[in-house]
Parts: structure tokens; sequence; C-alpha cells
């Protein structure tokens, strides 16, 4: 007699919330930091003056980006709430057809009525709530918002990505530092863009397409404005 086996299966949507997060939040550090370098390098400042634009540049970026993720986040999780306590409600109120609502969106995945019933019933015997929301709501504790940790995964994650073009400027020789920031700000990006996507269970090569070519564009538009601005003044 066969016997079947069980294995643990690994999904990446537990991850969606601080894995989207964070990928922002470093990527957003790379650029933002790496093309303010570029730009103010470009207007011919000396080593000093970027190297304290950028610093002044990592520490407001992260604490910006975890007061929108924040502000975001709860926003989603307002509305969670909100259509959860309407759910609560409604089910109190109008049971029989919260159970035939629910069946009806097993019926419409394929399965016969009277088992869709039978699946609702079962499935509203042990957490009625639960069941809507996972199924009508599309919440569940896999996807549900998480406030705090997007704000910590997004300031932390920016800031370790502003650090590296920083760490770049400190090291660099001020001739070679407009060239020497873009290019490992571009390895930095292509890396994160792999990661990510490792993380994320995706084809790695399409995202490290995208940031770098994004990263590449904000740098060279930001030199651009830069040695403008040194060449008026």
């Amino acid at each position: 007699m066969s016997r079947l086996r069980l294995h643990a299966e690994r999904h990446t949507v537990a991850r969606i919330g601080w894995l989207r997060a964070a990928v922002l939040g470093a990527n957003d550090g790379i650029v933002s930091t790496g093309s303010l370098i570029v730009g103010i390098a470009a207007s011919n400042a000396d080593k000093a003056s970027v190297l304290l634009a950028g610093v002044a540049a990592l520490v407001a970026g992260a604490m910006s980006m975890a007061a929108g993720e924040y502000v975001s986040v709860s926003s989603q999780s307002d509305s969670e709430k909100a259509n959860l306590a309407k759910e609560a409600r409604e089910l109190a109120d109008q049971p029989e057809f919260e159970r035939e609502e629910l069946a009806a969106i097993y019926i419409g995945r394929g399965l016969d009525r009277e088992l869709a019933l039978e699946v609702a019933d079962q499935l509203m015997a042990k957490d009625a709530l639960a069941a809507h929301a996972r199924d009508e709501l599309g919440i569940s504790d896999l996807t549900t918002a998480r406030p705090l940790q997007a704000a910590a995964a997004s300031a932390a994650t920016f800031g370790v990505g502003a650090a590296a073009p920083l760490l770049v400027v400190a090291l660099a020789p001020e001739r070679l530092l407009i060239l020497l920031v873009t290019a490992t700000s571009l390895v930095f990006l292509a890396a994160l863009g792999a990661l990510g996507a490792k993380a994320g269970g995706a084809a790695p090569w399409r995202s490290v397409l995208r940031v770098t070519f994004w990263g590449a564009m904000a740098m060279a538009l930001t030199a651009g404005i830069g040695r403008l601005a040194g060449t008026a003044v």
C-alpha cells in the first residue's frame, strides 16, 4: 500500500507585508541618497559638503519612509477593522443571509449548492467572522495590515540602503566620487532587485532590470541638474 507523503510547502504570501516595505525602503535609500550625492557632487561641492548632505538625507528619508508607511498601512488597517465590524453586525442581524452569501461564493468557485451550504455551515460553526473575512473580504492573518511592522521595516531598510552610497563617499577619492557612487549604487540596486525577487519567489532578471534602470535614470537627471546649478553659480 502506498502512503501519502506530506511535505511542508513554503509560500511567499506571508512575507508580502514586510517584504514590500523593506524592498521599497532599501530601494529609496539607495536611489534618493545616491542621486542626491551625485547631484551635489556634480555642482562642484567639496567632499565634506557632499557627505553632510548625504547624512541629512539618510536621517530625513528614514523618518519620512517610516511616517509614510505607518500612515498608509494604518489607513488600510482602519478599513479592514471597519469592514470586519460591519460584517460582525451583519452576522448577528442576518445570519441566514450571510450563510447564503458565503455559500454563493463557494458555488462560484465550483461547488454544487448542497456541498457549498455544508461547507458554509461548518466554517461558520467554527468561526463565522473569520470565514467571511477570508472568503468575502479577502482578509486573513497572512495579509492583514501591520502598520508598525511596515514602518520599522521601511525605515530600517532605507537607512541600510542610504548608508551604502554614503560609505562610498567616505572612502572614495573626491575626483572619482561621482563615478564610484553611481557605479556602486547600481550594483547595490541590482543586488537588492535579485534578493527581493528571490524572497518573493519571482524571476530575478526582471526585478534587477527594473530597479537599475530607474536608479540610473534618477542619478543621471540629478547629476544634470547639479551640473547646471554648479555652472550657474
